[in-house]
C-alpha cells in the first residue's frame, strides 16, 4: 500500500471518492514530483478531500489549484490551495484560469466526466502542461455509459477521441500525408491506458533514429543463386508495396506473401 492509498484508508477529514485501483496509477506517475516546487491543477473539487490528499502527498512546496462549478467549493481554500469556480466546458473560463496560474506540472481531470467536458479541458489545457509534466484524465468508463453520451466505439467519446493520440505519437514514422508530425508528436514521451484512466507523460521529443552495434554473425557469399534470390526479393517487395498502397487507400487489411 503506497502513501496515497494509506492516506485514503485512514482519512477522517473531507470526503474522498476514488476507485480502488487508482492509487497505484497515481503513485507510479506522480512519485517523482514529491517534495518539489510544482504546480498541480485538479478539475473537480467535490468535497475537497482529494486536494488535501495531494497536499499531504506532494508536500508544502506544491501549489495546488482546483476547478469546480459549485461555488461552495471556494470554502476549501487554504494555504497553498486556491480554487476557481466555473465550468470546465467553458473555454473562456479555462483560458482565464491559465492566465492566473503558472504552467502546470500535473493536471488531473476528475470533473464532470462528460465527453464535451473532457475534450474541451484537454484542448484548452494540455499545452499549458510543462514539457516534463503529466496530464491525467480519469473515470474514462463514462465513455461507455449512456447517460454521459458514451458507447463502445461511439463517435464523440473521449476514448475514441484519445485513440488518435496513438497515431500522433507515432507520426514520425508515417508515410501518409494525412498523418503528420504535430505538437503532440514533438512533446509526448508516452501514453498509458489503465482501467478508466489515461496518463500522458510529456517530454521534448526529437525525430527518432536507429543504430546498429556489434559485428555480423556471418558474411553473405555472392553467388549467381544469391543474386537471383536478391532480385526476386526486390521484385516481390515492389509488388507488395504497390498492392498495399492500393489497399491502404481503401483502408483494407494489408497483404503479405507467406
Amino acid at each position: 500500500m503506497n502513501d496515497l492509498e494509506n492516506y485514503f484508508r485512514l482519512n477522517d477529514k473531507r470526503l474522498i471518492h476514488k476507485w480502488n485501483h487508482y492509487f497505484e496509477v497515481y503513485d507510479r506517475h506522480f512519485s517523482k514530483y514529491r517534495n518539489k516546487d510544482i504546480v498541480i491543477l485538479e478539475i473537480g473539487v467535490s468535497h475537497g478531500g482529494s486536494l488535501q490528499m495531494w497536499k499531504d502527498y506532494f508536500g508544502d512546496r506544491a501549489k495546488i489549484y482546483g476547478i469546480d462549478i459549485n461555488p461552495q467549493c471556494k470554502e476549501f481554500e487554504e494555504e497553498n490551495i486556491k480554487i476557481f469556480i466555473g465550468s470546465q466546458s467553458d473555454r473562456n473560463f479555462l483560458r482565464e484560469v491559465k492566465a492566473q496560474i503558472p504552467p502546470i506540472d500535473i493536471l488531473i481531470d476528475d470533473g464532470g466526466h462528460t465527453m464535451v467536458q473532457q475534450i474541451v479541458s484537454y484542448e484548452e489545457l494540455f499545452d499549458y502542461v510543462k514539457e516534463d509534466g503529466v496530464y491525467l484524465c480519469e473515470d474514462l468508463h463514462t465513455s461507455y455509459w449512456l447517460e454521459f453520451g458514451g458507447g463502445n466505439k461511439r463517435r464523440g467519446t473521449f476514448i475514441e477521441y484519445s485513440k488518435n493520440f496513438i497515431d500522433s505519437l507515432n507520426a514520425y514514422h508515417s508515410e501518409q500525408k494525412n498523418l503528420k508530425v504535430d505538437e503532440f508528436t514533438k512533446s509526448v514521451f508516452s501514453i498509458h491506458y489503465y482501467d478508466s484512466i489515461l496518463v500522458i507523460e510529456k517530454r521534448t521529443i526529437e525525430k527518432p533514429y536507429h543504430e546498429i552495434t556489434g559485428t555480423p554473425s556471418f558474411v553473405q557469399i555472392s553467388t549467381p543463386e544469391n543474386s537471383l534470390s536478391t532480385f526476386r526479393i526486390k521484385v516481390t517487395r515492389s509488388i507488395l508495396k504497390v498492392t498495399n498502397k492500393v489497399l491502404r487507400y481503401f483502408r483494407l487489411s494489408g497483404f503479405v506473401w507467406k
